[in-house]
């Protein structure tokens, strides 16, 4: 049970839940203490000793329910061994059942341990022996049926698969040498493959519960925009507009919990003349907190949508964080949209893509080259030692030139340069995806397709001098 509670734990970290060796170690003496005979209450130690926030228990769940519950599942009805399945089926019986479980019997001892597993219907055996194989492949990048099937056939070679295959021929041919005769080996040779299928079904069904397990959080996490019913949609507007109000309160508490400054030595000399001199009144240096602009570039193309709405929305609830925001939109035309953001009283139409609309094409295909030059030729001035600049979109610049130089020298003149991509980094340096080029000049690179992901990039906007 232990190693089972350490590898929960691992597929929590792969999910971003945050997990500490001593945090284990209390799950496991607290699995010891209720057992795992009643689930509920064996679920309720784990997650009591394992999750510190309301946000993963979601993440908790799915994974408790797919390493107990799922990954048990696949081995079940396998617990029947070759000779069973032939009595059970009335394949062979008598004397030649006989031989075939001597002969069975003689074998099994020096098969691999997944021959073991498969022909002598031990299900347990082979549980351990793909959980075994499964932690030293990696299953991150499973995404579609036709992955499954290509993970599951690495886990049965990982597991021994061609070990088996072997065994299962041994055991034919030492069959045959016995006198086994034509009609029972066939009926063996029927059940072997029969067997060998049932093994490569569970390692595939394994191998797609383990590749689920290590992306829950992905899963799980509601994307931004896009494929989302109206009330959905609803919901996660709100919940961007209280990140950007918790980010605001933030802010206001740390400029109240700053430590004095230096003493102004001037200053209090001057306030205390009145007193001969002598300081009874300090006068201490307050430097001015520093709110840094911000200035955003947002691609709107078609193929970002899903993600465009609520960024504009993010944007607009942060305006009265910061000195100034401006906000750029562009397709291949880059043009500046903060005012007619800051027109709007309601946010969701301050958000709404018409706004875009009537500032650029939007049937047009995405040209970042063109954009990024536009920008530093007409607004480079907007750019100084206080701006964060952002970059919002996917990189796809549909085979143009990227004109990366121009991040370049907006990096140099900027405070920060963070680029919010929807792409995950596996697409990068794809097809028309110049991101790997452009990542590389930039001081942050996230992904950010889900609220979580744009509230990690959210708090790189807090003023770092406000600490």
């Amino acid at each position: 049970m232990d190693a089972r509670v350490s590898e929960l734990a691992a597929l929590l970290r792969a999910n971003g839940v945050r997990v500490s060796p001593a945090e284990v170690a209390d799950a496991v003496e607290a699995a010891a203490l209720v057992g795992v005979g009643e689930r509920e209450s064996f679920r309720a130690a784990l997650r009591a000793t394992l999750v510190k926030r309301a946000r993963d228990v979601p993440a908790f769940d799915a994974l408790f329910e797919l390493y107990f519950s799922g990954l048990g599942r696949v081995v079940e009805g396998l617990d029947r061994g070759l000779v069973r399945e032939l009595g059970d089926a009335g394949l062979l019986d008598g004397e030649d059942l006989e031989l075939v479980a001597r002969t069975m019997q003689e074998l099994l001892a020096g098969m691999s341990p997944l021959a073991r597993a498969a022909l002598g219907g031990d299900p347990a055996l082979l549980a351990r022996v793909l959980s075994a194989a499964a932690q030293r492949i990696d299953f991150g990048g499973l995404a579609s049926a036709g992955a499954a099937g290509f993970q599951g056939r690495r886990l049965l070679t990982a597991a021994g698969g061609a070990a088996l295959e072997d065994d299962a021929g041994a055991l034919r041919r030492a069959l045959a040498a016995r006198g086994l005769g034509e009609r029972a080996l066939a009926a063996v040779a029927g059940s072997l493959e029969a067997a060998l299928r049932r093994v490569e079904d569970a390692a595939r069904r394994w191998a797609e519960l383990e590749g689920r397990a290590r992306t829950v959080r992905e899963a799980s996490a509601r994307p931004l925009g896009g494929g989302v019913t109206r009330e959905e949609a609803a919901r996660t507007e709100a919940a961007v507009r209280r990140l950007a109000e918790r980010l605001k309160a933030r802010l206001v508490q740390r400029e109240r919990s700053r430590r004095r400054g230096a003493l102004a030595v001037r200053r209090t000399l001057r306030r205390n003349l009145s007193l001969g001199g002598v300081p009874a009144q300090l006068v201490f240096r307050r430097r001015r907190p520093e709110r840094p602009d911000v200035v955003v570039l947002c691609d709107v193309s078609e193929s970002v949508r899903h993600v465009t709405r609520l960024m504009l929305l993010f944007l607009y609830t942060l305006q009265a964080l910061f000195t100034r925001v401006r906000t750029f939109v562009f397709v291949s035309e880059l043009a500046e949209v903060s005012d007619r953001l800051r027109a709007e009283r309601d946010p969701a139409r301050a958000a709404d893509l018409a706004v875009a609309a009537r500032a650029v094409s939007l049937a047009a295909n995405s040209n970042y080259g063109q954009a990024l030059r536009t920008f530093h030729e007409d607004f480079a001035g907007a750019v100084t030692r206080r701006t964060t600049l952002i970059v919002i979109g996917d990189g796809r610049n549909n085979y143009n030139a990227p004109e990366a130089w121009v991040l370049d020298e907006l990096r140099r003149r900027a405070r920060r340069l963070l680029w919010m991509c929807p792409e995950p980094r596996a697409a990068w340096g794809t097809g028309d995806s110049e991101m790997s080029l452009y990542a590389a000049r930039c001081d942050r690179v996230a992904t950010v397709a889900t609220l979580e992901e744009l509230e990690g990039v959210a708090d790189e906007l807090v003023p770092r001098g406000t600490a």
